[in-house]
């Protein structure tokens, strides 16, 4: 495993030193970057002779051959131990003001952090929204742990130790080798060049379980409908409008070792889309707009001579959440059926509430947000996958 050890400003950042000794008798290959924060914890020099590397601090000093952007593509996964308030905000918001934060806007590997700072400012709203928004976009957090700072007093805030972190890390990857194709948003199905038929799908969901995928280590092909959300991070996208569209692509991105169908795919299309926008006629009726169905992006993969060894599906569903997904199951083919009421405030929010259906039975999850939904059903792939 090839790390990037990113060492922010924090009085524990000498536990950085022990978490490279740790990887490197692990097998892992690591380099360095210091903040100039890190460099007054610690040094260069310790840190190149611990990685066996030159350490990398200024941004303009970096030799030719191994520029940021060299950086950020080395690396297999991207750790930032201590991660500082200033460093969590920098990431949150993209600013590149040093090597480190342009190379984690620049990196397409995972990225792990561990915050480490006193708990008034890990408590702080500035810094809750940075992790929220940080989490939201795949970067996985380990710690802070709770216990005894360096000022006379205790809480959450303390950077985990060493062994924890690296165990964290290497069991970060269970997907490594394995190709996940994930489909996200709605389709639109024209009616004219102005008007469309849609699904109320926002996408959160699904690109929430393409990062959460990637951060396990999986290559993931996203392909996603209209969104407004943020790619996430290290998957690749293919980007459609409509039902048939989404079917040729997730066709072409096979084979997969899983697919997970989070897709709000519409069912029905108009049969001809209008060429010109079509006009409202006083007194006359509404036209008439003929439907046709939809090709099954689901069914389809699932019975697929290239089917993935895992498929899954979701049901949006209004009532009878269970029992609708459960004959779902059946008839689409697939392994599982992700199923969540969406008669609230699902569509478009940040949390969710879902049951996990297959031929073994139901598993009901507590509500929780999108994006701890993506890393549970994340680490049930992986289980599955072995």
């Amino acid at each position: 495993m090839r790390i990037l050890l990113v060492v922010s400003g924090s009085v524990a950042a000498f536990k950085a030193l022990a978490f490279v000794r740790l990887a490197r008798a692990a097998g892992a290959e690591v380099r360095a970057v210091l903040t100039e924060g890190g460099a007054r914890f610690v040094t260069r020099e310790s840190l190149a002779a611990l990685t066996g590397q030159a350490v990398h601090q200024d941004l303009w000093a970096v030799e030719e051959s191994i520029g940021h952007i060299q950086l950020a593509r080395w690396a297999e996964v991207v750790v930032v131990a201590p991660a500082s308030a200033n460093m969590l905000a920098r990431m949150a918001h993209g600013l590149t003001t040093d090597l480190a934060s342009t190379v984690l806007l620049a990196t397409r590997a995972p990225v792990m952090v561990a915050p480490a700072m006193n708990p008034a400012m890990w408590e702080h709203p500035a810094t809750v929204a940075n992790a929220a928004l940080l989490r939201a976009r795949g970067v996985v957090f380990v710690g802070p742990a709770d216990g005894p700072m360096a000022e006379p007093e205790s809480g959450p805030g303390r950077l985990v130790e060493p062994d924890v972190l690296l165990a964290a890390v290497l069991g970060s990857r269970p997907l490594a080798g394995r190709h996940a194709l994930v489909t996200s948003g709605p389709t639109h199905e024209p009616i004219d060049p102005v008007r469309y038929i849609a699904n109320r799908s926002s996408g959160k969901q699904g690109h929430a379980i393409a990062a959460a995928l990637v951060a396990l280590g999986a290559r993931v092909t996203l392909v996603s409908g209209p969104v407004a959300v943020a790619d996430p991070a290290g998957a690749q996208v293919v980007r459609v409008e409509s039902a048939r569209e989404m079917l040729a692509a997730t066709e072409a991105a096979l084979p997969a070792d899983v697919v997970v169908c989070a897709a709000a795919v519409a069912d029905w299309r108009p049969e001809v889309a209008g060429a010109q926008k079509l006009k409202k006629q006083a007194g006359a009726a509404p036209p008439a707009i003929a439907m046709a169905l939809n090709p099954d992006v689901l069914a389809t993969i699932s019975a697929h001579a290239r089917r993935p060894r895992l498929v899954v599906g979701f049901a949006a569903e209004t009532e009878h959440v269970v029992r609708h997904a459960q004959e779902k199951l059946a008839r689409k083919g697939c392994d599982w059926i992700v199923a969540n009421d969406v008669s609230g405030d699902v569509m478009g929010g940040a949390e969710n509430t879902v049951h996990i259906v297959t031929r073994e039975g139901v598993e009901d999850w507590p509500r929780m947000a999108k994006q701890d939904v993506a890393a549970r059903l994340a680490a049930r792939i992986a289980e599955a996958l072995g």
